[in-house]
């Protein structure tokens, strides 16, 4: 019998960075996410395919058990290497997954671009992890690490405040669905931000005033799920932005890229890459993105699941 595994993709809407330290975040599970699909098969080992968006072929490899077996470097740079890291992680949580050694084939698919940082990684993962009947989020840790918030939206269904208590996920399940969402979108920045990279420069940030920015945000975090109108929500995305350069002492993205835009800019996730959401009053405050080349902008209704 097919087994079939499917995780939602993520956008960190409050808290990058500070959500490694305990501060509230709001996150969101988007509509498009990744399935993988796991098929008796009469080869030997495991044929592993992974599909784009179109269906086109972006990855595909096959593993003998004997491979699984093999040392590998630390981390591991060839994606072969790191899946083997993942099967043999999920191993190390289940001595029993893969035990009778079974010919199968493996098929992921992916709904949205894989460039688009909306969690290719983290829906793999989550899908993993369910295939294997392991913790998600102890498979994470021993693997890419992480807050977990994307392992939270992979398995959630609606918007979700997320907070680590302890290094334990905190999971709130709540409603994200502002009166102005006609006036949101989210604007693609052409390259893809490595998390891992994002997060070990955020460790080398000062400390100091971390707490103190810890509470500010995940007060934002709090108050935009009441906002009732667009300037208010401005300023709080405003007054975030500001917060989370001064812990990385660098300069907004909107200063960086968009100092002459009239709305609001949030950038999303690692600074640097991936997705910003911007407010604009009307499609009209779009084309200033696309002159520039930004040409992916999706609308707040069509991302958030």
């Amino acid at each position: 019998m097919n087994q079939r595994f499917y995780g939602h993709g993520k956008l960190l809407i409050t808290g990058e960075y500070l959500v490694l330290d305990g501060a509230l975040a709001l996150a969101i599970p988007t509509q498009k996410g990744q399935s993988l699909v796991v098929e008796k098969s009469e080869k030997p080992g495991i044929s592993w395919l992974s599909l784009k968006s179109d269906g086109a072929n972006w990855f595909s490899t096959h593993l003998s058990y004997n491979d699984l077996k093999k040392e590998l470097p630390k981390q591991p740079k060839d994606p072969k290497d790191r899946l083997i890291q993942l099967i043999n992680a999920a191993q190390q949580l289940n001595p029993y997954f893969l035990e009778q050694e079974d010919p199968l084939k493996v098929t992921t698919t992916l709904e949205f671009e894989s460039n688009w940082g909306l969690g290719s990684s983290s829906t793999l993962i989550y899908n993993l992890a369910k295939w294997a009947d392991v913790d998600a989020y102890a498979l994470l840790e021993i693997t890419f690490g992480g807050s977990g918030y994307d392992i939270a939206c992979a398995s959630n269904h609606t918007p979700i405040l997320y907070q680590l208590k302890n290094q334990k996920p905190r999971i709130l399940q709540t409603q994200f669905d502002p009166v102005f969402k006609n006036q949101l979108y989210f604007v693609h920045l052409n390259k893809k931000q490595n998390s891992r990279d994002a997060i070990a420069n955020y460790r080398e940030q000062p400390t100091e005033h971390i707490q103190n920015a810890i509470e500010k945000v995940s007060g934002i975090s709090e108050t935009l799920l009441t906002c009732e109108d667009i300037m208010s929500f401005k300023a709080l995305l405003d007054a975030h932005e500001r917060i989370v350069a001064s812990i990385l002492n660098r300069s907004t993205i909107k200063q960086e890229l968009f100092s002459d835009y009239s709305g609001s800019i949030k950038s999303l996730g690692g600074w640097g890459g991936d997705f910003i959401m911007v407010t604009a009053a009307n499609t009209n405050d779009l084309d200033y993105f696309t002159n520039k080349g930004y040409t992916t902008i999706i609308p707040f209704a069509e991302m958030i699941y």
